[in-house]
């Protein structure tokens, strides 16, 4: 055979193998299907872990490397999940019958959430100047009466604080949700709709809006006092296997200011220290290591999301000097330890760091 015949042989075999995944899907949603009749939990990680040996087992009985093959069964497992968490989104129905307004639904995490709230049944309205996504209907809130069942605040945080306060003074009957990665700057419009009377909680799902399969996400729920609030907007996301996470709003913005502050800066500042390398920043572009491309990688994206809303979560937390602070003094300990020659600082940092990631990992093995 010739290279042409070849390749006419790949694009069949290919063919034939999208043809399979297609029925995998549709048999995904039958097993849907049958956990809801059974009462079953959408994600079953022993059975993950059946399949995917199962599948090692085969690929290396057939000289294909396991490796390869795990990480294949592991993208038609996500891929399944993904098809069984949306049909149970659409079985629930928690929504039908009911009305939702989105508030800044043209957004990224605003689309977001009128995707998420359709898929629930609900009839979804937004209010946004920036247009409407497919399948919702534009309005002008404050022109308008707020009788929805739900109410998600999804405008940048400076403009959700003053929302807000509108809100308040409206006193909407159902229930009210902010979805802002902060809460400092959100106090006084939450605690003015709490006084109110209102129901209001407030989120903060941490995830983009690229995310598909909640399995292994957060969503955090904000405690504001107000329990029907509370057990209203968690039913929201009942029918997800995304893990729910309660604290107080204190408590969210000083942990926030190390998961996203800290993690924010560390690959600001990466990004920098490359830029300023003078004749060296070209040369690194040709260069590559499992290390840097991963936390190059990372950084990146980092760097191609809004410089406002990362200065946002920078500047307007309560807690946010902490991680900065604390980053800093990590840095010039480094930093002395290497241009000391201090042997011992370096490697009992590195062994304070592994024990707290192995730590971190075992508590997240023990979840799963």
């Amino acid at each position: 055979m010739d290279l042409r015949d070849l390749r006419r042989q790949l694009d069949e075999i290919d063919q034939q193998m999208l043809e399979l995944f297609a029925a995998r899907q549709r048999a995904s949603e039958e097993i849907a299907r049958a956990k809801r009749r059974d009462g079953r939990a959408t994600r079953d990680f022993s059975r993950e872990r059946e399949v995917v040996m199962a599948a090692r087992a085969r690929a290396e009985s057939l000289g294909v490397p396991g490796e390869s093959a795990e990480a294949l069964m592991r993208l038609m497992i996500r891929a399944s999940l993904t098809t069984q968490e949306h049909a149970a989104l659409a079985a629930d129905g928690a929504g039908s019958g009911q009305r939702a307004l989105v508030i800044g639904g043209a957004g990224n995490m605003g689309r977001w959430f009128v995707g998420f709230l359709q898929s629930l049944g609900f009839a979804v309205s937004v209010s946004d100047p920036a247009g409407t996504p497919e399948g919702s209907v534009q309005v002008d809130w404050r022109k308008e009466t707020v009788d929805h069942e739900v109410i998600i605040v999804a405008a940048p945080m400076v403009v959700s604080s003053k929302v807000l306060l509108e809100l308040a003074v409206r006193r909407p009957p159902g229930l009210i949700c902010d979805i802002g990665s902060l809460k400092s700057p959100l106090r006084a419009g939450l605690m003015a709709l709490k006084s109110h009377g209102c129901k209001v909680t407030s989120i903060h799902p941490m995830f983009g809006p690229g995310a598909q399969l909640l399995s292994g996400r957060h969503v955090i729920f904000i405690d504001l006092g107000c329990e029907e609030a509370l057990a209203q907007a968690r039913a929201l996301f009942a029918p997800t296997m995304v893990e729910q996470v309660v604290m107080t709003l204190e408590e969210h913005d000083r942990l926030i200011a190390y998961v996203l502050g800290l993690s924010h800066a560390l690959n600001i500042a990466f990004c920098n220290a490359l830029a300023a390398s003078g004749e060296a920043a070209p040369k690194l572009s040709r260069l590559s290591s499992t290390t840097f491309d991963a936390q190059f990688d990372v950084a990146a994206r980092v760097t191609e999301d809004n410089p406002e809303m990362y200065y946002e979560i920078q500047s307007l937390n309560d807690y946010g000097a902490e991680p900065l602070e604390a980053l800093a003094r990590a840095v010039e300990r480094l930093r002395t330890a290497v241009l000391t020659r201090d042997h011992d600082t370096f490697v009992s940092m590195m062994l304070q760091g592994r024990e707290y990631m192995e730590n971190r990992r075992d508590l997240a093995a023990r979840r799963a």
